[in-house]
């Protein structure tokens, strides 16, 4: 049987330079590589044409490419797409497009499912199954149709990053540096649910920006949505932050999903002034979006509106993230490849 070769998408400029080094490859390949990974839409060694044939023959040997492209696409009403990647075998992952205005968004995983358990997440409630590599992270962006109208990353996908943090760093690296996709840090964003020991490496070791989903303000509400609490108290997140040199333009933003008449009240409102009464962020409140089997109640539209005002009297700077993708479960907490694998092992 044979053995899989390594991909080179994915990796760092000095991770291609040691690849050259084994090689007994000049050092120059190396930038060379990162230029046709990166900077353009190659799909094969044969494209790299400033590098010799008998250098490509050689990678060729040694190295896939690792792009894969998506195998499946759906699109809702309002222009967001939702993409399906295969990641190994049966294991497959979905990224969100979000086309707006002024700017177009995508929605990128770190994980085949996730092993928090958060009790409102669809990708929760599949369960863990892989890590994606920093390659497969990239993937998600390299093989988009629309790679070159992307102006914003957000790690807001299947999976928590900071249970991945070795390669969500990896490939933040990648996407923010020169050599690489170059985009600017300020328009990346991690999101986490508050894994403080990678949180702290990030907030020291990178620019981008990061969100944290909070929910609640109180201990025992925050534990029964999200037993991470139970490891990591929102308090101990909150420290955290505080304690980080973030910079003039880095942001914050806390990510608070609204239940109906459970975590929208004004003890709610005040509890969060108290909280975030030292950290410089903005609040995003986000519509609970029904999941199967989930006992939790949305909020209502007028709730909504007063919760927001509410907070923004605090002085807390508060907006509500549109719905995007609904109709396709695109939306926020809604991204889950468990079905599709069902049916493909003929489950169901």
């Amino acid at each position: 049987m044979s053995v899989a070769k390594e991909h080179l998408l994915g990796k760092t400029l000095s991770d291609l330079k040691l690849i050259a080094g084994k090689l007994e490859l000049p050092g120059f390949i190396a930038t060379q590589i990162a230029y046709w990974l990166y900077k353009t839409d190659i799909q094969s060694y044969d494209e790299m044409t400033n590098i010799s044939k008998k250098v490509r023959l050689l990678l060729a040997e040694n190295y896939d490419l690792g792009i894969v492209a998506p195998v499946k696409v759906q699109e809702s009403t309002d222009g967001t797409r939702k993409y399906l990647f295969p990641v190994s075998n049966h294991k497959f992952i979905e990224t969100a497009f979000i086309p707006e205005a002024k700017r177009n968004t995508l929605c990128i995983s770190s994980q085949v499912g996730c092993k928090m358990g958060c009790l409102f997440c669809a990708t929760g409630r599949q369960g863990f199954q892989a890590q994606l590599s920093a390659g497969q992270i990239l993937n998600q962006l390299r093989s988009l149709p629309e790679r070159q109208s992307i102006t914003n990353i957000v790690f807001m996908g299947m999976g928590e990053p900071f249970d991945n943090a070795e390669e969500v760093m990896r490939a933040q690296e990648i996407l923010t540096s020169a050599y690489g996709f170059e985009l600017s840090a300020r328009k990346v964003t991690v999101s986490t649910i508050g894994i403080v020991p990678a949180m702290e490496v990030f907030l020291r070791e990178s620019k981008c920006n990061l969100a944290v989903s909070v929910h609640s303000p109180f201990d025992e509400e925050r534990r029964r949505l999200m037993p991470i609490q139970h490891v990591y108290p929102i308090k101990d997140v909150i420290d955290t932050i505080n304690r980080a040199d973030l910079g003039k333009y880095r942001r914050v933003s806390i990510e608070y999903i609204v239940f109906g008449e459970l975590n929208d009240t004004q003890k709610h409102v005040k509890e969060l002034a108290r909280l975030l009464n030292k950290t410089r962020c903005r609040i995003n409140l986000i519509r609970f979006h029904p999941v199967p089997n989930v006992p939790l109640p949305p909020t209502n539209e007028l709730r909504l509106l007063e919760f927001q005002r509410a907070l923004n009297d605090k002085g807390i700077v508060t907006t509500i993230r549109a719905s995007r993708g609904l109709d396709i479960d695109a939306a926020c907490g809604l991204l889950s490849t468990k079905a599709f694998v069902q049916r493909e092992n003929g489950d169901f």
